[in-house]
């Protein structure tokens, strides 16, 4: 069977790809076909992440591209899943981001479960509607609780400015005669 995906980029303007992949290519197939849809060059690493269900985009678990557990071998990778094995009728969505640093954010959906065409060669991009941007931004879709001025979102700790002012004129503190190290 052929999986029809459609993948938004998580932008203010309407910017999509419409993919056709195999069932049984992999999340790593995906990423690949992901990544050569909308033009990047393909130097920086991604993550697949489920959604909750299938009504919201909330992400809930991570597949990486690579390994980064502690233990070799412990934790899964987008070579390890096939795409059926995640996504299906009833699971029909996952977020996807690529380069960490830039923060590419794309939905994708599946679209449609159709039988394989003779002739075809997979994956396959079906159709392209607008422009990557010269860099990744933000619908305000996903992370939309947190603001430029709120950079913490809503972390609270119990101290507050009154708790610092204990080490104001306080000289207490032992000199350990670094000042070498510094000049």
């Amino acid at each position: 069977m052929v999986y029809k995906f459609r993948v938004i980029l998580d932008a203010e303007e309407d910017i999509f790809r419409d993919i056709a992949i195999l069932e049984d290519d992999t999340l790593e197939d995906l990423h690949n076909a992901v990544v050569n849809a909308f033009g990047f060059d393909g130097t920086e690493t991604g993550s697949f992440f489920t959604c909750e269900n299938d009504w919201t985009w909330n992400e809930d678990d991570e597949i990486p591209m690579f390994d980064t557990g502690d233990v070799a071998g412990e934790m899964k990778t987008m070579a390890d899943f096939k795409i059926n094995d995640l996504l299906h009728k009833d699971n029909t969505k996952m977020v996807y981001i690529y380069d960490f640093f830039s923060m590419w954010t794309f939905f994708l959906e599946l679209a449609a479960i159709e039988d394989k065409e003779d002739g075809e060669t997979y994956p396959a991009l079906l159709f392209s509607h607008g422009e990557l941007p010269a860099e990744a931004g933000s619908s305000g879709f996903r992370g939309a609780d947190v603001t430029e001025d709120d950079i913490y979102g809503d972390f609270e700790d119990e101290f507050d400015e009154e708790d610092m002012d204990m080490f104001d004129g306080d000289d207490s503190f032992e000199d350990f005669g670094y000042e070498e190290n510094w000049n």
